[in-house]
């Protein structure tokens, strides 16, 4: 992970940019940018062991510090996202430790943009000496990770999925690609690697409008500045490099390493020896191949699929789980009759919103479920509603396992029956993971309420939560339709 970061000279008001002349400009608030690299912010402020000119001394930062200052990388914090050959986002936030709680900056790399932590280490500390008025100064960085090794078997896959797709599109009469690099690939939500469709889409398919790093460019570009499908074998090399090594390095230096065996040198110390030696040859090999200066000597994409396709040994487990990442939920399918916003936020899973919504719905479909005598209003009683209290308040508070403890008192009483509390229960439950009593829960709050369409929802959201996608489907169209009909019967009252 990697971020920058840099301030405003003087800040108050988060709705308006203080430019550098300290006048404020209600037009942004958008923060200026600060230089590359992994974790850096920069600002003035005196409280944090100011330089001259009221800047900081520059310094290394926690990833802990920058999370707390951007509320957890916040995408209400984002103010910018850019890069498309070294994607980044830019981030506004506080660091907790100024008392003037002034803004800055920062920017968040993903690992390949700074592969080697070191080198933009190195790169910080020596922008980060730079101070002037007119610029955005740096005040820090922060190399701390929440990037992960991708292991050897995922990146085997990558390059086969990779190769793949550049031979589909050689079928299909598209065989140039257009800066073919790493971050051309992106991950879908299952952890597959998928080739962007941006490489495929230029100005001409003439092989005119190609530019990239000279230090990777196909030799015969530079000889006659157009790019062929024998340039994209090249570039896909260059790919097969970043995978082996987990940096860049120029095809040459790694073609005289490759010729001198130095293979082991080139691999990223990073898989820490996990890897089959047996495989990687292979795959250095075909890179060199790849990398070959005369174009007609290079591999074609049927050959790239042909020599990566044996070497995957993990066929079986997904990429998912390779990356270390949670497996993707489908959420119900849009059901045919229209939303409303609760509907909306159950289709989607977005338990966030599904919980504002309870939060101001508050009681109100309770009305009618209970009718209490005066007798009834015992000492009993009030400590019942106190527990609810207690737990609407942790409910709102987000404290859902408080709020399980609090409602599960309200219910064991059982002089009042009400659908709101089994509904926020059943929400707490899908927020601790606990998709069993959730589901349980909301059949609850339709034994109450039969025709309350939020029980219906709930229950769809704890289906697909427990993978049974078609009942999950059927209750939503159910919940969809309660709806419908009690905005007719509203419409004709």
């Amino acid at each position: 992970m990697g971020c920058c970061g840099s301030s405003f000279l003087r800040g108050h008001d988060s709705d308006h940019k203080i430019n550098h002349n300290g006048n404020n400009n209600n037009s942004s608030s958008r923060l200026p940018q600060a230089s590359n690299g992994p974790a850096q912010p920069s600002y003035g402020t005196d409280s944090l062991g100011a330089a001259a000119g009221g800047v900081p001394h520059f310094s290394e930062f926690s990833l802990a510090e920058l999370k707390a200052a951007t509320n957890n990388f916040s995408s209400d914090f984002i103010v910018s996202e850019s890069g498309e050959k070294a994607p980044n986002v830019v981030y506004k936030g506080r660091l907790q430790n100024d008392t003037n709680r002034r803004w800055i900056a920062i920017k968040k790399f993903a690992k390949l943009a700074w592969p080697d932590p070191k080198q933009f280490a190195d790169e910080a500390w020596g922008v980060g000496k730079l101070r002037h008025k007119r610029l955005a100064n740096l005040i820090g960085y922060c190399c701390d990770g929440e990037n992960q090794t991708i292991e050897w078997a995922m990146r085997l896959r990558v390059a086969l999925f990779i190769a793949e797709a550049l031979d589909y599109c050689s079928s299909e009469g598209r065989p140039l690609y257009h800066d073919l690099n790493a971050y051309r690939v992106l991950f879908d939500e299952n952890g597959d690697p998928r080739l962007s469709c941006f490489g495929l889409m230029k100005n001409s398919r003439d092989g005119k409008s190609y530019s990239t790093n000279l230090a990777y460019t196909p030799p015969e570009y530079l000889r006659n500045g157009r790019v062929t499908p024998e340039s994209v074998i090249f570039s896909f090399g260059t790919v097969l490099l970043d995978l082996l090594s987990g940096k860049h390095i120029p095809p040459s230096h790694a073609l005289d390493m490759i010729r001198g065996k130095n293979i082991l040198l080139l691999m990223d110390s990073h898989l820490e020896g996990n890897f089959s030696t047996e495989e990687a040859t292979v795959v250095f090999d075909l890179a060199s191949r790849c990398l070959q200066y005369e174009p007609r000597e290079r591999p074609n994409t049927k050959d790239l699929v042909a020599t990566l396709a044996p070497l995957q040994n993990k066929s079986d487990v997904p990429s998912y789980v390779m990356l270390g990442i949670p497996k993707h939920e489908e959420g119900p399918p849009t059901p045919q009759h229209p939303l409303s916003p609760m509907g909306d936020a159950c289709s989607r899973m977005d338990l966030t919103a599904i919980h504002q919504i309870l939060v101001m719905t508050h009681y109100k479909d309770d009305e009618g479920t209970n009718e209490l005598s005066f007798q009834e209003w015992t000492q009993q009683m009030r400590d019942m509603l106190e527990a609810r209290k207690c737990g609407d308040v942790a409910f709102r508070d987000k404290d859902f396992k408080t709020a399980i403890e609090c409602y599960s008192q309200f219910i064991d009483v059982g002089t009042m029956v009400s659908p709101t509390v089994y509904a926020r229960r059943s929400l707490c439950h899908l927020l601790c993971d606990q998709p069993d009593a959730a589901l349980r829960d909301a059949m609850q709050a339709q034994c109450v309420y039969p025709d309350w369409s939020t029980a219906f929802y709930m229950q769809a959201v704890a289906l697909a939560k427990l993978d049974m996608h078609k009942d999950a489907a059927d209750m939503l169209n159910e919940a969809a339709a309660l709806e419908e009909k009690k905005q007719r019967g509203g419409k004709g009252s």
